[in-house]
């Protein structure tokens, strides 16, 4: 196998996805680890140099200027390390809403990084000293990245991952400590780049789905002038399909950073059917491009979210991704 020579950065290598379950499989051969309420960052890492792309591939080094310190932590070794970024709040727990103020500043100003310092939690090693290790068996892969162990305190954790509980046990740890569920890996498992699969099974807490920002109906009171819900969709086997809209769980912040964001992408009649007229009426659309995630109790019998809302902006995710279920 080819090694790569210091300062030669790897590739991109696509993150594994998880599958998504209402519970944690049980019995044996599974490990689990908290699911974390922030981005996923896949970092690679050769002597003195490092570059960090999202989900999607997008290079987002020049937002995150924290992981400068993996290089002097794992003394240059060449590797690809897969991540979350997150955000802490008060309490010590990931906030998708803090980091949201990071994600389109690059760079971040200096207030900026004092205030809300940027975490990575690095689960899952695909390169080790220029070869790429995605064939082997995760726990060979968590053990590597044990015995790496690159931390340093408020920039890079490695983040637990629990053996020999019960997957309920864990799952009502993950409850009780606020965080937002558990991904159960299977221990004799590859890593399978770009893929989603039955190997990795998420459980999540809260519901939370990804959506596509289709338009935004004016508010009332100190919000008549500007976005008081936005409309949303997903992609359905007949292309864009109606979601419902969401009007709370916005800052003021936020809804600048919509309004900005939405402005230029006005178009004259919506990108999605069947929207009912109650909603669509004084609605501005707009292109069928910006990706959301809201979170919501459940689904209707008609396909749409019930009692969403927003937690932010998915610069990560591209709109073909949003899919309906």
């Amino acid at each position: 196998m080819e090694r790569r020579e210091a300062g030669d950065l790897p590739g991109y290598i696509p993150p594994m996805l998880a599958t998504a379950a209402k519970r944690p499989p049980q019995g044996p051969g599974w490990t689990f680890e908290f699911k974390w309420d922030g981005i996923r960052a896949v970092v690679a890492v050769a002597g003195e140099r490092w570059r960090a792309h999202s989900r999607n591939g997008n290079d987002i080094s020049g937002g995150y200027p924290e992981l400068a310190v993996l290089p002097e932590l794992v003394e240059g070794r060449v590797l690809v390390l897969d991540g979350e970024l997150v955000v802490l709040d008060a309490g010590g727990r990931p906030d998708f809403g803090l980091l949201q103020h990071r994600m389109h500043m690059r760079p971040p100003t200096p207030d900026l990084l004092a205030q809300l310092p940027v975490l990575y939690y690095p689960f899952d090693l695909l390169v080790l000293d220029g070869e790429r290790i995605t064939g082997a068996p995760y726990a060979e892969r968590r053990a590597a990245l044990a015995e790496l162990g690159p931390a340093a305190p408020g920039r890079v954790v490695v983040p637990p991952n629990v053996e020999g509980l019960p997957a309920d046990q864990v799952l009502e740890v993950a409850r009780r400590h606020g965080l937002e569920g558990v991904v159960a890996k299977r221990t004799a498992s590859r890593y399978e780049p770009g893929r989603r699969s039955p190997a990795w099974v998420k459980t999540a807490l809260v519901q939370t789905h990804e959506v596509v920002v289709v338009g935004w109906r004016p508010g009332k009171g100190r919000r008549a002038n500007g976005i008081g819900a936005l409309l949303l969709a997903g992609n359905g086997p007949d292309g864009l399909r109606y979601l419902g809209d969401v009007g709370t769980g916005f800052t003021d912040r936020m809804l600048d950073e919509l309004a900005a964001l939405l402005a230029p992408l006005r178009i004259p009649a919506p990108a999605v059917e069947r929207i009912p007229r109650e909603f669509a009426r004084g609605a501005v659309w707009v292109q069928p491009v910006t990706v959301g995630e809201v979170e919501f109790r459940n689904w209707t019998h008609d396909g749409r979210l019930r009692h969403a809302a927003w937690r932010g902006l998915r610069p990560d995710k591209e709109p073909d991704e949003v899919t309906v279920p």
